[in-house]
């Protein structure tokens, strides 16, 4: 957990990501959803990622970089739609509209369905790559000028 700069950079960039994928995300809310953590919960999964992701594995070369940077898009993602969609749940089962915790589970795995399915358009999908393969490329880069 030692502080490198391509941890640092990767934590910034990830975090800027999410950021920006967040507000991105947002129109395509259903109408009265309150979005106003949507993009600061993000950026701090994705500030978590490219810690923990592209600057742990930074210094393999470029080929890894794009893996890598790719990864850490990706788990930002899948980690976001998981927070929200238990979030959701837990909102809803202080609401007793649960039977029991398994009805509640399943519930959640239809939230993340449905998320998945909501942010699964060209802008949203072209972003998330685009960004893992330059971020991943970012961290590399900074990798063999601060090591």
């Amino acid at each position: 957990m030692m502080p490198t700069m391509p941890k640092l950079i990767g934590a910034i960039f990830f975090a800027a990501l999410a950021y920006f994928t967040g507000d991105l995300i947002k129109p395509l809310l259903p109408e009265g959803t309150q979005d106003g953590l949507l993009s600061p919960t993000l950026a701090v999964i994705g500030l978590v990622m490219g810690w923990r992701i592209s600057g742990r594995n930074a210094g393999r070369g470029l080929k890894s970089a794009f893996g890598y940077g790719l990864t850490s898009a990706g788990a930002s993602a899948f980690w976001g739609i998981l927070v929200f969609a238990l979030y959701k749940m837990l909102m809803l089962s202080l609401d007793k509209r649960f039977s029991g915790p398994m009805e509640a589970l399943k519930s959640m795995v239809g939230y993340c369905i449905e998320y998945a399915t909501m942010i699964a358009t060209p802008q949203i999908l072209g972003t998330i790559i685009v960004g893992g393969l330059f971020g991943g490329w970012l961290v590399e880069w900074t990798s063999k000028r601060w090591p």
